[in-house]
């Protein structure tokens, strides 16, 4: 039987001793916000799968349909080479499970997720993952972690942003790429593919996540809607637009990498109209 959810538990990990300081009727509100019934539902419904046959049945489970534009833009498997797979972050889910059941069905799931460590708690999703706790008390080991990755026999799939898209000035896009992916990529001589996923949370996610950042609150406490918002957007198709791998010789001195995370990046949103032509 595979291991539940319990945001009992996941508090007490975290918190340790403070945990006890944490009210009941908080905890029973988070467990209806992230809905842990039915993600549980979920958990049961595909006990003992992993990997790619997990994603894909969550997909199922949540009833998404995926069109794919652009999936001979892949590498081929059998090439000898590793790549850093990266996209933008539209909705912090369904697109994460959705790009990654692409990948891990083409790559055999030669693969692995950079992700923050709470997604760790998936049974189905773990073997998948390197978790990552930037802030919490294992933050010094993300350098290490990072570099072993990129150091493995495994391609690498990254969502550079870090957190899901925002609403700035009327547009849904991506904060700025953090740069790791860039220097990794030329330290280990991976070429990078890269991919967009169209799709948006609600009107209420961008709201909240402006508000916080207006009254400077630093945590992302958008991000604990996520697991609704992605109830919110079950029953839907997505579209995948995948680009040509970019070679790495690319990334020469003409920019640093912060720039040059931002460039990929533009790139990747032109990708849907590229396409069209």
């Amino acid at each position: 039987m595979a291991q539940l959810l319990d945001l009992n538990k996941i508090i007490k990990d975290k918190m340790g001793a403070k945990a006890r300081f944490v009210p009941g009727f908080l905890i029973s509100y988070l467990k209806r916000l992230v809905h842990q019934d039915w993600l549980n539902e979920c958990i049961k419904r595909y006990d003992g799968l992993e990997g790619t046959p997990w994603l894909k049945g969550c997909l199922e489970f949540l009833d998404t349909k995926l069109e794919v534009v652009g999936l001979e833009n892949l590498p081929s498997a059998d090439d000898g080479k590793l790549y850093t797979f990266v996209s933008n972050h539209p909705l912090g889910g369904i697109d994460g499970i959705a790009v990654g059941s692409i990948i891990g069905e083409k790559y055999n799931d030669n693969f692995r997720y950079l992700v923050n460590d709470l997604l760790m708690n998936l049974p189905g999703l773990a073997p998948l993952c390197v978790g990552i706790n930037k802030t919490g008390k294992n933050g010094r080991s993300f350098p290490a972690l990072v570099e072993a990755t990129f150091k493995s026999d495994k391609h690498v799939l990254m969502f550079p942003a870090g957190i899901c898209s925002r609403k700035q000035n009327g547009i849904i896009k991506d904060l700025d790429w953090k740069k790791t992916f860039i220097a990794k990529s030329i330290e280990t001589g991976r070429d990078i593919v890269p991919i967009h996923f169209e799709g948006q949370n609600s009107k209420f996610f961008y709201n909240l996540a402006n508000i916080c950042k207006k009254l400077g609150i630093k945590f992302n406490l958008a991000m604990l809607f996520l697991p609704d918002e992605m109830y919110k957007n079950c029953h839907k198709t997505y579209t995948i637009t995948i680009g040509k791998p970019i070679p790495v010789s690319t990334f020469d001195k003409s920019k640093n990498h912060t720039n040059w995370a931002q460039w990929v990046k533009e790139e990747v949103y032109k990708l849907p109209e590229a396409a069209k032509k």
